[in-house]
């Protein structure tokens, strides 16, 4: 008998699309800025005494006893102060506390300064990499390490905390440190960042009576047990700035606006109950809400996106930090990959500094590999490479770092004027401005800006000519004199290539999953359909579906399908980020009497951004009908269900080297399972020598995921990346929708394999692979890059 399945995937909200449209992954970085606060300058009293303390903020390091007095005799000159009680409450901290900020910028044991940061996280590389990204962090020109948390890494299940390994954030921090960076550290403890669940453990998701980011009294006493958790760890070691550790910074929730907005007056009641709650962790450091515009007093609120030049604080005595200048974009599998042209790059950095700005954080510096099952998103890439500075294998991105190197030298050259002034604006042309800064000790630094599109310029400063090429920005020091351009890069573009190792995988064997006994013992069995998530719990990105009907048809809400029927294969279906709901039709073989169907639905990555993503459904969801019948349609929605979390080989611990000596492991030629779908193959290779960064080529493989003697390297999938691999311009405003790369092959074709998981000899390699593939064709390759000045 033939008959036709009929399968359609959902989006993961509810049986709806999920469309990926809030926090910081917004298609249009700068919709997220806000025109300034109209309580900025609308005082000219309030505006001399600001004038004032900064003034007094300049000769600070004078006399702090005569600087105390003056202050003293500020607050009684008129009522006007209270509204700049928060500037004269900093400045008369400044002998006792390290850290604090007025209008211009941070302030250092009483210094203002200019500061460049970079994300690098710690779980996305590994403790043997991390001196070294910092290193080179150091060596770019940044003066801190900014970090997320990561909250489901440290408390797996509640309670029990976990900060071992790629985990140790204290030794991190500890490293920073000792190379002499500062640190921003971003509790959050909710950190989208394209990882899974945003950051929270999902077992939050089943606390009775909760709802993630409202004034829900269930999340937030969750909250802020581990926000008091990790502050705790950090005062333990002496790591806040306060103490004398390198913590300058730290970050309460992450990218809120979007939400307070849909939570309305609960959204509201939330931020000041969580900026209340961390001021009063009492670290001795400032904290700030990126893309919060509402960010209660005393917390900063701060911008995230391609472009922060139009950026104001909600307050007069707040000053202008950007935690997030994306240096290019993350990738999803059948994505394309990005670039962000540094010319670009540092023009939004060039022009943010201009006006006013005095801290930059691009996230990512580094942006490291997803390793595991930590991806989000979902459908996001095990790479997280970002494009940026440092690339995913920890090697120096020719020309970005180089030019960003040099824009860093440039603006510490001119940090003193634009710390201590604010710019005079002067229009040179329709396009052409200069922003000129002049310290009250003689100090000059100017700024000559071109945002034409189509020509370049020639203009008159002080009586100078300069040659400005378009879309950019030259720095003089000292008025006079250009030292950088932004669109001028005298650095070649790294050579990247991935050389194949003379490393032999040998000894080849294959485990097969048994479809046939998927529901042998299933531990439940219900008449309906059941949400995936509720049922692994994220132990597994695998969900059996198993029933015997005469025929079948379904719709679905996983992210991927494959539907068996008596134990064969009859086809398999997959969503993408831009379309997670897809409907799947196949014509399929039944035989008289009872026919067993099985649908093993796969997560990839949980949703980590959006309004109340924890009610966001995977899995079959339904409906399930037969078509094709002698009666029509039949719907087996509601039909008994046998259900049964992960594989086999999941369940008996195959990619770990202990384990696998009791499995069944059949030894034979690949070549006639390059085809077979659910297919587990182990193989052992020696280490190769030296130190050159190492990857896996799975191009010859489909979808599954791969262990490294017993460690998760991720997820891998060779589906084609579809984009717009057009000729790439730095010139105009960057969006996503440019400066792609890579299309037509896999949107990621090689693995990272970090040496240090690595023995000598005897390497054991375990691959698992959902549709088919041939695994005789895996390589290791290692990872070669040249860089030449012109």
């Amino acid at each position: 008998m033939i008959a036709v399945i009929v399968i359609q995937v959902l989006s993961s909200r509810e049986g709806t699309p999920g469309p990926w449209k809030h926090g910081r992954k917004r298609i249009s970085g700068r919709r997220s800025i806000r025109s300034p606060s109209p309580e900025r300058n609308k005082d000219p009293a309030g505006r001399d005494v600001v004038d004032k303390l900064d003034m007094l903020i300049e000769q600070n390091n004078t006399d702090q006893n005569s600087h105390s007095q003056n202050l003293k005799h500020l607050m009684s000159e008129s009522n006007v102060l209270k509204s700049f009680k928060g500037v004269v409450f900093l400045s008369l901290n400044l002998t006792q506390c390290n850290v604090t900020y007025d209008r211009k910028a941070l302030l250092i044991d009483g210094q203002r300064r200019i500061l460049f940061s970079g994300s690098i996280h710690y779980p996305r590389s590994t403790p043997e990499m991390w001196e070294s990204l910092i290193l080179k962090a150091k060596d770019g020109g940044l003066d801190a390490i900014d970090t997320y948390v990561f909250w489901n890494l440290h408390e797996p299940s509640p309670g029990n905390y976990n900060f071992e390994g790629r985990y140790d954030l204290v030794q991190f921090i500890k490293l920073v440190k000792k190379d002499g960076l500062y640190v921003h550290l971003r509790i959050g403890p909710y950190i989208c960042g394209e990882w899974n669940f945003g950051g929270f453990p999902v077992w939050l998701k089943y606390v009775p009576g909760i709802s993630f980011r409202t004034d829900n009294e269930p999340f937030k006493q969750a909250m802020q047990k581990f926000t008091q958790k990790i502050v705790q760890v950090m005062k333990d070691e002496s790591l806040f700035q306060s103490q004398g550790g390198p913590i300058i910074l730290s970050q309460i929730e992450n990218e809120y606006e979007p939400e307070s907005k849909l939570f309305g007056p609960a959204g509201e009641a939330y931020v000041k109950w969580a900026a209340k709650m961390a001021v009063g962790l009492n670290t001795g450091v400032p904290w700030v809400m990126c893309k919060e515009y509402d960010a209660p007093d005393p917390v900063i609120n701060t911008c995230n996106g391609y472009y922060c030049d139009n950026f104001a604080p909600n307050k007069p005595y707040k000053p202008t930090l950007w935690t997030e200048a994306w240096t290019g974009w993350f990738s999803d599998f059948g994505g394309p990959n990005y670039q962000r042209p540094v010319e670009d790059l540092a023009f939004a950095v060039a022009r943010f500094i201009q006006k006013g700005g005095s801290f930059v954080n691009y996230y990512m510096y580094h942006g490291g590999t997803n390793f595991g099952r930590t991806a989000g998103g979902p459908f996001v890439t095990t790479s997280y490479d970002y494009d940026a500075p440092i690339d995913e294998y920890g090697l120096v991105r020719q020309p970005k770092y180089g030019h960003l190197q040099e824009l860093h030298k440039a603006i510490k050259l001119c940090e003193k004027a634009l710390l201590s002034s604010d710019p005079n604006v002067i229009a040179l042309g329709s396009y052409e401005q200069a922003h000129v800064f002049s310290s009250k000790s003689g100090g000059c630094a100017a700024f000559l800006s071109n945002y034409n599109l189509r020509s370049n310029a020639r203009v008159t400063f002080n009586n100078m000519h300069y040659d400005l090429p378009r879309w950019s920005i030259s720095i003089l020091p000292d008025c006079q004199n250009v030292v950088f351009n932004t669109a001028n890069v005298g650095i070649e573009a790294s050579r990247m290539q991935m050389v194949p190792m003379d490393v032999k995988l040998e000894s080849w064997e294959t485990f097969n999953e048994d479809v046939h006994s998927v529901d042998d013992k299933s531990p439940v069995t219900v008449r309906g359909l059941l949400e995936q998530l509720n049922m692994t719990r994220d132990t597994s990105d695998y969900l059996w579906y198993t029933t015997r009907p005469l025929a079948l048809s379904l719709q679905s809400a996983g992210h991927g399908i494959h539907v068996f029927i008596n134990g064969q294969l009859s086809g398999s279906a997959f969503g993408t980020r831009q379309k997670r709901r897809f409907s799947f039709t196949v014509n399929i073989n039944l035989h008289p009497g009872e026919n067993t169907i099985s649908i093993l639905s796969t997560a990839v990555g949980l949703q980590n951004i959006g309004t109340h993503f924890e009610t966001w459904n995977i899995g079959v969801l339904g409906p399930v009908v037969l078509q094709g019948l002698d009666e029509g349609k039949r719907d087996l929605t509601w039909q008994k269900w046998s259900y049964k979390v992960c594989l086999k080989g999941e369940a008996n611990n195959l990619g770990s080297p202990s384990s696998t000596r009791s499995t069944d492991w059949i030894r034979g030629s690949l070549t006639a399972l390059k085809q077979r779908p659910l297919t587990w193959y182990k193989a052992f290779f020696d280490a190769p020598e030296g130190d050159d960064p190492l990857a896996l080529d799975m191009s010859s493989m489909g979808k599954g995921q791969i262990w490294i003697n017993g460690q998760s390297i991720g997820r891998y999938w060779t589906t084609p990346a579809n984009g717009n691999c057009s000729e790439c311009s730095y010139i105009g405003a960057f969006r996503q929708t440019k400066c792609h790369f890579g299309c037509g092959g896999p949107t990621q074709q090689w693995y990272h394999v970090p040496r240090s998981w690595l023995k000598s000899t005897e390497n054991l390699l375990v691959v698992f692979e959902e549709t088919g593939g041939d695994a005789s064709e895996i390589s290791l390759v290692k990872r070669l890059v040249t860089n030449n000045r012109l």
